[in-house]
């Protein structure tokens, strides 16, 4: 291939980078980048690649403010003109909520892929190799552009804002639950789907973040107690996951009324896997009386993704109005 693109690839650990640790039993992160790509055969024949190596933990260990510097970190590499794309490696527990931390706050056409594995090296079917190569196969791919952020695990591709771990073992985890994947890799190439002219498409621009923001599921029976502790606390946000289609316990909706009431914004959004929250009943704890003591509504985003999108809200500003418009601005008005 003539013209080969340059691809950068970010390494952050992850089960990408571990192997197993004979002493302790079970798997750490302890390759490198450099070692990664050793093992990704044949991808100098499609790209030109580089190798940052950004951090080395596994998926629970990564924060919001640690994700402020990995954009930084990625924009500064979209920056750079013979740069094509950005790839980076991920542990596939918060993929998700990086991807998705990403793609609110990172605005280019050049492409920016996230990947992982769900395997180890030292396990037998080590995808890593082959979820680079399908990420950085996307990454070169004019199909890709102006995509916002997107996750390649399985040789599917999936937007970030739709992308969720649905299986805590299989290969194919990743699901895009509303409608399906963007695309996939068929012989490095990516072959697209469905077109995203309609992606309700959110930018917000901050170098903060309020890491304060709770995450509730409702049960039944649940009362107001740790949302009033939240409230009490010092947290910032509140994001419930209701029942159905936004609607919770009584006892649990005294709860939410009293953050209100204290100035909290609080996001509903749903337990169920897909479809938006409405208020669509008016019994107590339901939709309706949520939205009358101005609860905001998160459309079909999961809790994780709700609180981070919260989470860059609150960094930006403490509008309640500001705040509405990056949940429902597109999806209920």
């Amino acid at each position: 291939m003539t013209n080969k693109k340059k691809v950068a690839i970010v390494f952050t650990g992850g089960t990408i980078s571990m192997t197993v640790d004979e002493k302790v039993g079970a798997a750490i992160p302890t390759l490198s980048g450099e070692q990664i790509m050793s093992m990704v055969t044949n991808i100098d024949k499609v790209a030109n690649v580089e190798v940052f190596n950004f951090d080395e933990i596994p998926g629970p260990h990564i924060t919001p403010e640690r994700m402020l510097e990995l954009r930084d970190y990625v924009n500064n590499l979209l920056a750079t003109d013979d740069i094509s794309g950005v790839v980076i490696t991920h542990g596939t527990d918060s993929l998700e909520e990086t991807a998705y931390f990403l793609d609110l706050t990172i605005k280019t056409s050049k492409p920016v892929i996230v990947t992982g594995a769900m395997r180890s090296s030292s396990e037998l079917g080590y995808d890593g190799p082959s979820n680079l190569s399908s990420a950085v196969c996307t990454a070169i791919s004019e199909e890709a552009k102006d995509k916002g952020v997107l996750v390649v695990l399985n040789n599917e591709v999936m937007l970030a804002s739709e992308a969720t771990k649905t299986n805590t073992l299989s290969l194919n985890t990743f699901q895009a639950l509303s409608g399906g994947p963007l695309g996939i890799i068929d012989c490095n190439e990516l072959v697209l789907f469905k077109s995203t002219a309609s992606r309700n498409i959110v930018h917000i621009d901050t170098d903060v973040v309020e890491s304060k923001v709770a995450l509730f599921k409702s049960g039944v029976g649940m009362d107001d107690t740790f949302i009033k502790f939240a409230a009490d606390n010092g947290y910032k946000g509140i994001i419930v996951e209701a029942m159905g289609r936004g609607n919770i316990p009584p006892i649990m909706y005294e709860g939410v009324k009293y953050a209100r009431e204290k100035g909290i914004p609080v996001v509903i959004v749903s337990r169920c896997h897909s479809g938006r929250v409405f208020d669509s009943y008016g019994y107590l704890g339901s939709g309706r009386d949520l939205r009358n003591i101005g609860c905001i509504f998160g459309g079909d985003l999961p809790g994780q993704k709700a609180r981070i999108k919260l989470i860059l809200a609150l960094g930006k500003t403490n509008n309640l109005d500001e705040i509405t418009d990056y949940f429902e601005k597109g999806i209920y008005y």
